[in-house]
């Protein structure tokens, strides 16, 4: 009978650490993309073809724009936040351990959700009792 794996080896954990660099610089990217919008809130610009006048209808446009922006920069922060902390557990080889079941995420769960800390089997669960 084979042994249960306890960690992935130093080889997956550098294939996973490759996919979660790649994900956070396209997570930085579009980070600083949106918060330039909720900034500007997309003023008119050289490259904005729209006409320069506004309406009052448009002027509501932009402030919601402009929320809608800063709500998906926050999320966007926090997945980038959670993408640091799985590049931390890689680090100290604790990468892909269940926190609640203390087994491996399976790898095909991790290369879509690569700061996976829960199996999908320990996340249904953890939704059960909340529903209680």
């Amino acid at each position: 009978m084979a042994e249960e794996k306890t960690r992935y080896s130093d080889e997956e954990l550098l294939e996973f650490k490759a996919i979660i660099e790649d994900m956070l610089a396209k997570a930085k990217e579009e980070y600083n993309t949106l918060r330039e919008v909720a900034r500007s809130g997309g003023a008119n610009d050289i490259d904005d073809t729209s006409p320069s006048f506004k309406t009052v209808e448009d002027d509501g446009m932009t402030m919601r724009s402009k929320e809608e922006a800063s709500q998906l920069a926050q999320r966007q922060y926090k997945f980038i936040q959670n993408l640091e902390a799985a590049l931390v557990r890689i680090e100290n080889k604790s990468y892909g351990i269940c926190r609640v079941t203390g087994k491996l995420i399976p790898k095909e769960r991790l290369r879509l959700v690569p700061h996976a800390t829960l199996t999908v089997e320990a996340k249904e669960m953890l939704a059960k009792q909340g529903k209680k």
